[in-house]
């Protein structure tokens, strides 16, 4: 368990306008009085000046949805960690199942953008995660430690100051959720893997995204080794992303 309380994060995915973000922050930030999480939101890249501002002074910290495995140059349509930097960004989400899936991210592409942010002073948000027909071939556990042991090989002893984020690719987006068991024995296995590859895993956060919503948050982070959550479609409302936070300030 990470020992400095929950974090929740909001990836909002390619969602998101001028107006639509003011509304949705202003909310946000008028009903955080109960909450005692820690709390991101992941931000499509044009918008993070907007929500800079939004979020100054707040407890909210700004992420971003990826970050390029490289400093500067010849990349066209590439943000560096640099220039996230610029804008007061926390945390980047690295290896998203999507960003893998539909732009062919290897695990040592994930492993690369883990190191950059490192070096840049950014928190990456690790994903890892099986699809169905691995879980139903019981490849899970050999799944999610092949993609965390690649990030851990190429970041050493830098590997405490990550967070993981396990993200079931058959429960994104699909209102399947994996069930409090089968979450907590991945976690478990994440954890393990983490205490023989550093001696300050106890500082990793092992988050749980995958349809996680108001209904079944408490029940997810209530597990020993969910230390927080990755929350896609509930974050894009606030009601819903103010009642998880809640649900993870008990």
């Amino acid at each position: 368990m990470s020992m400095s309380g929950k974090l929740m994060v909001g990836n909002w995915k390619m969602n998101g306008s001028l107006a639509a973000n003011a509304s949705l922050l202003s909310d946000i930030l008028s009903g955080m009085g109960r909450v005692s999480c820690r709390v991101a939101v992941c931000l499509p890249a044009p918008y993070l000046a907007q929500a800079q501002s939004l979020l100054a002074g707040s407890a909210v910290e700004l992420g971003a949805q990826d970050v390029s495995a490289h400093e500067s140059g010849a990349y066209t349509g590439e943000v560096s960690c640099a220039m996230l930097r610029d804008f007061a960004v926390r945390y980047a989400i690295v290896g998203h199942s999507e960003r893998r899936q539909y732009h062919g991210e290897t695990d040592a592409t994930v492993a690369h953008k883990t190191q950059r942010a490192l070096a840049g002073g950014i928190t990456p948000i690790v994903c890892v995660g099986e699809s169905l027909a691995e879980r139903e071939a019981g490849q899970t556990e050999a799944v999610v430690k092949r993609q965390l042991a690649t990030v851990i090989h190429t970041n050493g002893h830098c590997i405490s100051e990550i967070v993981v984020a396990y993200e079931p690719v058959w429960a994104i987006g699909t209102g399947l959720t994996a069930t409090p068991e089968q979450v907590q024995s991945v976690h478990a296995v994440l954890r393990a893997q983490l205490l023989a590859a550093t001696a300050h895993a106890e500082r990793v956060s092992i988050l749980y995204g995958g349809s996680m919503n108001a209904a079944n948050a408490a029940s997810l982070l209530d597990q020993p080794d969910v230390d927080g959550g990755l929350i896609g479609g509930a974050s894009l409302k606030a009601a819903d992303f103010l009642s998880i936070l809640k649900a993870a300030s008990r």
